[in-house]
């Protein structure tokens, strides 16, 4: 079962769009989401039959260990690892009975690319990579970013105030404005959406513009010649430039004091 977050209030949102939105809130509910499956959760049902089910990714994996609760997180790994040792059974199977096949194949028809059990091969891979992938606290993440970026469009479309201030922000970064785009066209419409869609191109336009001006000012400044011209903006540009095309994964914790 997915625990979803609490709704964001406005001023919560007006806060984390100059951040920009929604890397914030998502970092926020991951550091929650990650400290509450190694709490009281632990022993719930509910949640002990969706980590059974997905386990964790390795980021998440990270996360966990990171808490220095051996116990909780070995509990939540060793009943996880017992469901995902029965997936596996019958797909070893399917792979051990295609290499069979394989291997009773002519050699010319294995040379000409017809050996049989090939097909059978390429499933197990395929279904143990999917296994591999699923995680349920990126599920989850995921599940409450939507939740927020829906609230922020419906402010967009309801509150002046609200948006000046996203027109005003940093925009998102780039994974969070193709989800803002694709609920965008779902969520408003007309004359809205055209607004809301000019003002964020112009918000992350303007961002990037300011980010390729400091991080070329970082590189000079390694130049000998440049020691003693001030930083101005150009500290922290690395980061802030990974983070924009990639989300927050650097520098110091994004969510607003």
């Amino acid at each position: 079962m997915h625990v979803l977050q609490a709704q964001p209030s406005k001023e919560e949102l007006c806060a984390t769009i100059l951040i920009p939105f929604p890397c914030a809130l998502r970092r926020r509910n991951e550091l929650i989401d990650v400290e509450r499956f190694l709490g009281a959760s632990v022993m719930e049902p509910d949640t002990r039959i969706q980590v059974n089910a997905k386990g964790f990714c390795a980021h998440h994996q990270v996360l966990l260990y990171g808490q220095k609760n051996r116990l909780g997180h070995a509990l939540m790994m060793h009943t996880h690892l017992k469901e995902t040792m029965g997936k596996l059974q019958p797909i070893l199977e399917a792979a051990r009975n295609g290499a069979d096949k394989n291997a009773a194949t002519p050699a010319f028809k294995r040379l000409l690319g017809k050996g049989e059990g090939k097909e059978d091969l390429a499933g197990a891979a395929r279904s143990i990579r999917e296994m591999s992938r699923t995680c349920i606290l990126c599920d989850t993440i995921e599940e409450n970013t939507r939740r927020y970026a829906y609230t922020m469009l419906h402010l967009y479309k309801t509150d002046d105030s609200f948006r000046k201030a996203f027109a005003n922000s940093k925009g998102a970064c780039l994974p969070d404005m193709a989800m803002l785009l694709e609920m965008a066209q779902e969520e408003l419409s007309g004359d809205v959406l055209k607004s809301f869609i000019r003002d964020l191109s112009a918000a992350v336009e303007r961002s990037l513009e300011k980010m390729e001006k400091d991080l070329e000012g970082f590189t000079l400044k390694f130049d000998y010649r440049n020691a003693d011209k001030p930083w101005g903006d150009s500290r922290g540009s690395l980061e802030r430039t990974v983070n924009k095309l990639q989300g927050w994964c650097l520098g110091e914790e994004p969510n607003p004091k």
